[in-house]
Parts: C-alpha cells; sequence; structure tokens
C-alpha cells in the first residue's frame, strides 16, 4: 500500500479551496494537498498549506505525538507570543523548523499573514 496516492504536477489556486483548520484558532486555514494523518491509529502523513490571515493570533501552545516540518513560504510569523500576540520571535520568510514528537510550540501570530507548506506523519513508535 502506498503511502500517498500519487499527485501529478499541477498548478495550484491559491485563491480558494481554503478551509478553516478543525479545532484552530478563528484566521488559521488549510488547503489539503495530499495524503491523510489518522491521530487515533497514529499513523499516516499529511501535507498541506497553513495559511495565518492577518491580525491572526493562535494563542495556544501545541504539542502532538507526530512529526512536523513546516516552510515558511511567504510573510511573517512569530513564535512564542503571549496569548495577545505580544512578544515572541518573528522570523520572515523563507524559515524551516523541524518538530520531533513532543516539541512545544505556539503560540503563534501573523499580523501581514503567512503561509507555509507543512508536511506531518509518523514513524515508528512515538
Amino acid at each position: 500500500m502506498p503511502l500517498k496516492p500519487p499527485v501529478p504536477f499541477h498548478e495550484l489556486d491559491n485563491e480558494t479551496g481554503w478551509e478553516p483548520v478543525p479545532g484552530g484558532a478563528p484566521g488559521v486555514q488549510q488547503k489539503m494537498l495530499s495524503g491523510a494523518l489518522d491521530e487515533e491509529a497514529k499513523t499516516g502523513v499529511r501535507t498541506r498549506l497553513i495559511r495565518f490571515l492577518p491580525g491572526t493570533v493562535a494563542p495556544a501552545i501545541f504539542v502532538h505525538d507526530y512529526w512536523e516540518e513546516v516552510y515558511l513560504i511567504s510573510g511573517r510569523l512569530v513564535n512564542g507570543c503571549d496569548a495577545a500576540g505580544h512578544g515572541g520571535i518573528a522570523y520572515n520568510a523563507p524559515s524551516y523548523a523541524c518538530r520531533p514528537p513532543g516539541t512545544e510550540h505556539g503560540p503563534f501570530t501573523s499580523a501581514q499573514g503567512c503561509v507555509f507548506f507543512e508536511i506531518q506523519y509518523y514513524i515508528g513508535a512515538a
């Protein structure tokens, strides 16, 4: 069984196909590209784009049991701000992070908005 079905090369429409991230903060949207992640069965891989609309604050600290790689494509993302969006460390595109299972990250904010490419996956035991 393949890890993911093949996806032929195609142009993306960056204006349509966005949806709220389930359980995410208002203003955080996803555009699924391929795959699926089953957090109950602890299997799978998903590839998606994440978009923060201008002024978005995601006030939670995130910790998950899967690997996550993030490439900031455009804009500016602040990591480690407070719940009101103040403080933290700002990262301008292009920037990259690789987070092993159990890595705390967030809260986040983006005054101007940003888009990042994200791959999340399980490999063996967490």
